[in-house]
């Protein structure tokens, strides 16, 4: 059985500004280098193999909380928005015209004009699962760790999600084949040595 855990990005500007980045590249912000800078992968994860998406910002996270350079792996790319990206959610969601939906309405074939699918990002996802060797830290994106959560607690993107994903903090599924099961609570990130 090989554990895996999940750490999402640190904030850009988008998303403090409400708007879908999806595979934009947008990096870091100063407000979360800083924050970062206090933080380390607790003991076992800091001697995990260490990958993440190729997007700056998840490269950045991943070198600073790790203290160095991520394996990438394009299939941990965000979910594509398509003709979406860059615009802001809630305009999106107050447009009845515009065909946004929150999560728990989406199901697996949801699809933003011009971009992906859940099921089209997990397709792409699940072959990577089935390379990883022993225990792995993924810094990715909110939409790759709903993906795989989702398959772990068998939710279809109907109704309210059994997780809340938070920053600073390992998301931790056991793989076994194609089993996924979730450990029930997720471990925060350690504080460094020095830090406020």
């Amino acid at each position: 059985m090989i554990r895996l855990a999940l750490l999402r990005h640190g904030h850009t500007h988008w998303n403090r500004a409400g708007r879908i980045q999806g595979r934009s590249d947008i990096p870091l912000d100063d407000g979360a280098r800083a924050d970062l800078s206090g933080f380390t992968l607790p003991t076992p994860w800091d001697q995990a193999d260490l990958w993440s998406s190729p997007l700056k910002r998840a490269v950045e996270t991943a070198e600073i909380v790790a203290h160095r350079p991520p394996q990438t792996a394009p299939e941990l790319t965000e979910m594509f928005w398509g003709d979406w990206e860059g615009l802001h959610g809630l305009d999106l969601k107050a447009d009845p015209d515009s065909g946004f939906r929150d999560i728990e309405n989406w199901g697996w074939d949801y699809q933003p004009p011009g971009g992906e699918t859940p099921a089209q990002v997990w397709a792409r996802i699940e072959p990577w699962l089935a390379t990883l060797q022993r225990d792995t830290v993924a810094v990715c994106h909110i939409g790759i760790m709903r993906m795989i959560l989702a398959r772990a607690y068998d939710w279809g993107f109907k109704g309210p999600a059994p997780f809340r994903i938070k920053r600073n903090r390992l998301f931790v599924v056991d793989f076994d084949g194609d089993k996924l099961t979730p450990q029930p609570e997720p471990v925060r990130l350690a504080k460094r040595a020095g830090a406020a």
